[in-house]
């Protein structure tokens, strides 16, 4: 399997406060990883930091073998970074959709402006991604008239539409209604059935449990272990992560 993320000594700091203190993880081909940990610890900004949403203070990011950012100082463009990006996928906790276009004018919208496709092309893509968030029902309808549920599944088939080669889910269930936290959920596992790269910060501790190859704990700007979840929840290292999941379970 080959390396699909690479990070070594990331830092990220917002004045003086020092979010992410030196962070090393790599992720493999098809690796579904789970990012859990108390709020605050710097899970979500490691993903916007990834995908260059927040610029890191410092350290080393890889994807798929090119570099965004780099240690030695090395000078990478906009333009490039913009381009080694385009390989990451990434769905917020609060959707994010377009309010004035429809579901599957949101899932066009990227293969329409960034991927340049045609409109036919691009609304191929679109219905086909729908299909598989089981929302084709719902092609025409506006966000107002969407559960959050179905707009954060519109949210995937959107981040779907750029083909990515990895996925990152910033806490996708944790604006929703309780009942509606499967149907997304069950989304999510259907990507992992078909070996889709993913990194998902989540709350839902026994998903992380059921899907991922490996989870990481992060407390206060640092890993404090990654292993895979049996070791996690079972047995882990260090005893703030049991102090963490005594109360989560």
């Amino acid at each position: 399997m080959s390396d699909m993320i690479h990070i070594r000594g990331l830092k990220k700091s917002f004045g003086s406060l020092e979010v992410l203190k030196g962070v090393d993880m790599t992720v493999r081909k098809g690796e579904i990883i789970s990012i859990i940990g108390p709020s605050g610890s710097g899970k979500s900004t490691l993903l916007r930091t990834l995908i260059h949403l927040e610029k890191a203070s410092d350290g080393e990011i890889i994807i798929e073998g090119e570099a965004t950012l780099t240690q030695s100082g090395e000078h990478i463009s906009e333009s490039q970074i913009r381009q080694r990006c385009r390989k990451l996928g990434m769905v917020f906790q609060n959707f994010n959709l377009f309010p004035h276009k429809t579901a599957l004018e949101n899932v066009m919208e990227a293969p329409l402006t960034v991927l340049k496709k045609d409109k036919s092309e691009a609304i191929r893509i679109a219905e086909e991604l729908l299909a598989k968030v089981g929302l084709s029902d719902k092609r025409d309808s506006y966000p107002y008239y969407l559960s959050g549920g179905q707009k954060q599944r519109v949210a995937i088939a959107r981040a779907l539409a750029m083909a990515p080669d990895i996925m990152l889910f910033d806490e996708p269930t944790s604006a929703l209604d309780p009942e509606l936290i499967g149907e997304v959920l069950s989304v999510i596992k259907d990507l992992a059935s078909e070996h889709m790269t993913m990194l998902i910060v989540t709350h839902e501790m026994t998903f992380a449990r059921e899907v991922s190859d490996k989870v990481v704990f992060m407390d206060e700007g640092r890993i404090l272990e990654m292993a895979p979840p049996e070791k996690i929840f079972s047995d882990p290292d260090h005893p703030r992560i049991k102090t963490f999941l005594d109360k989560m379970l």
